[in-house]
């Protein structure tokens, strides 16, 4: 009789196309787990400061900054970066040198290589004048969801002293990130090791991070309101200091007035506040910050002239 309903065979139907998942992301460093929320603080200020900033070529930059304070010497600092031509991201530049030097000799460098696609090292230096205080270094390797770190600082092959970090994340899903991390160090009659597990969790607008291990616990809450407006809640305990500090901190962004303002409160009675200004057309930033402890009744307010 034929087809008289008029249906296709059901080889000639369509089959739909099994759904191409994404792969997940790399959840990136351990160490800036924090970092959104910690970006909306308001960074110290006491005294003056002026930092010029002169870019020399597309590879070389210098810095020049003075600080005066009354809580100490004026200060002078030598900043100078290097740049080379592998350029992975807008924030991620292969080979890199920085250097800072203070007026007294005292150096703080560190060098970051890559060493294959998704192997990078750095290496970190810091010397008092003539004495050596800190020699670290580090090893990444980034897969495609998972980031695994070894770090090494001040090795003493001699005096049979070490401390030695390592670090994984693991991307299991693309909102959620779980990992760890083990800080081992050894000298003479001391041994010991702390295991920390961490966790973070990204929405559209908020992100959620938690580190709790024996030496104690940090937990950060980051939440992006609109284009202007920025807040986190950060929460810091020290079992072995009996200590917990909660801090709220709040970033408020104006860009028709070319300003930002940065304000934290914490249960330490502190308060603070740091006003950007930018002044367009020319390449000039003025900060002014003030802070307050109520508890130790202590005050301190900073100013800067940043050029370039």
């Amino acid at each position: 009789m034929g087809n008289t309903l008029g249906l296709a065979p059901m080889g000639a139907l369509p089959r739909r196309s099994p759904r191409r998942e994404e792969p997940l992301p790399n959840p990136g460093s351990f160490d800036e787990l924090h970092r959104l929320c910690k970006d909306v603080f308001p960074a110290q200020m006491e005294g003056v400061k002026l930092v010029v900033n002169k870019v020399l070529s597309s590879h070389f930059q210098v810095a020049h900054t003075i600080h005066m304070s009354a809580l100490g010497l004026p200060g002078y600092h030598l900043h100078a970066a290097y740049a080379g031509d592998w350029q992975l991201s807008p924030t991620e530049v292969f080979p890199t040198v920085v250097g800072d030097m203070d007026s007294s000799g005292s150096l703080n460098a560190q060098v970051l290589i890559l060493l294959a696609e998704r192997l990078r090292a750095k290496a970190v230096f810091q010397t008092q004048q003539a004495k050596f205080l800190t020699w670290q270094f580090d090893g990444e390797y980034r897969g495609d969801d998972y980031t695994a770190t070894l770090t090494l600082g001040n090795p003493d092959l001699i005096g049979e002293s070490v401390i030695m970090v390592a670090h994984f994340l693991q991307s299991l899903t693309h909102r959620l990130v779980l990992g760890g991390e083990l800080v081992y160090h050894r000298r003479p009659g001391e041994e010991g090791a702390i295991l920390t597990l961490a966790g973070k969790y990204s929405a559209v607008h908020w992100v959620a991070t938690l580190n709790v291990g024996s030496g104690g616990a940090h937990a950060s809450y980051y939440h992006r309101a609109n284009e202007q407006v920025q807040v986190g809640v950060e929460f810091e305990a020290n079992t072995r200091l009996q200590d917990t500090t909660f801090s709220f901190g709040y970033h408020l962004t104006l860009p028709q007035a070319n300003m930002v303002f940065r304000g934290l409160v914490d249960s330490n009675w502190c308060v603070g506040a740091v006003l950007e200004k930018k002044m367009p057309p020319l390449p000039v930033t003025l900060a002014l910050g003030a802070f307050l402890n109520h508890w130790r009744n202590r005050f301190h307010c900073g100013f800067s002239i940043t050029v370039g």
